[in-house]
């Protein structure tokens, strides 16, 4: 008998149309969960879906521009109108980052963009939907994916700091929602194409060198993290922390000084 390990759940995964973010929506509904996948791109999302539902799976899509000033309420009034309260929200939206957006020559709009994506919408999202997990006594688990920029400049600086805020968001909704019986955690992944980051670029070859199982990781890989933090049965007694999934990266000098 094949038992499934969200049987009964229902999730809310952002950013799901692709990268990361889809691997983990893939992950969840593949063990039982019931889930909605939220991104911008509504052609890669409405697919990412209708493949989950061939396999069986229950996956919806629903739109969402988390960038707009009213997107995160958008989602919680709309959204959540469709599928409940979840018990598992997962916030892996985040604007694809160029190279060439350094400190001195990023612009304000997409500075903001960044951080509204996954900063501003990542706390309005996660504070709402634990209100609701706090009100029907849902004994939840939150999942937010951070990045190793959190903690080492890179010459990203929205990024770096939009993934730096999230990572104390995530403590301090750790420390509000725990005595409710609500997890909030994060996994910060190392080099994984798709979504976000691009490897295709200039440098992979280096960045390759730089890590210590000497390859690229893949969304699957960060998604079987995220299960592991996501299912009780394997970290009933962990929150408030940050996983690091990056094949060894961050052992590494792998960021190179700016030119500047």
């Amino acid at each position: 008998m094949d038992v499934k390990l969200l049987a009964q759940e229902t999730a809310l995964v952002t950013g799901a149309a692709s990268g990361i973010g889809r691997g983990i929506a893939i992950a969840l509904a593949r063990e039982g969960a019931r889930v909605a996948l939220s991104d911008i791109d509504a052609k890669g999302g409405e697919e990412a879906a209708a493949a989950l539902r061939r396999e069986g799976c229950d996956a919806k899509f629903i739109a969402a521009d988390l960038a707009a000033p009213d997107g995160a309420e958008m989602l919680l009034n709309g959204g959540l109108e469709q599928i409940g309260t979840p018990s598992i929200f997962v916030h892996a939206a985040s604007p694809r980052r160029l190279e060439a957006d350094n400190i001195l020559d990023v612009s304000a709009d997409t500075w903001d963009r960044m951080l509204s994506v996954n900063l501003r919408s990542g706390f309005l999202l996660a504070r709402g939907i634990g209100r609701r997990m706090m009100t029907e006594g849902v004994r939840g688990r939150m999942l937010f994916i951070t990045s190793l920029h959190a903690d080492s400049p890179r010459n990203l600086p929205h990024y770096s700091a939009a993934k730096a805020g999230q990572t104390m968001v995530v403590k301090e909704l750790a420390r509000a929602l725990g005595p409710h019986g609500i997890r909030v955690n994060a996994i910060a992944p190392g080099a994984i194409p798709g979504g976000g980051f691009d490897a295709s670029g200039a440098g992979i070859d280096r960045l390759i060198r730089c890590t210590s199982l000497r390859r690229l990781g893949t969304p699957e890989e960060v998604a079987g993290m995220a299960l592991a933090l996501l299912v009780d049965r394997f970290s009933a007694y962990v929150t408030g922390t940050t996983v690091v999934v990056d094949g060894g990266i961050a052992l590494h000098n792998w960021i190179e000084p700016p030119e500047l």
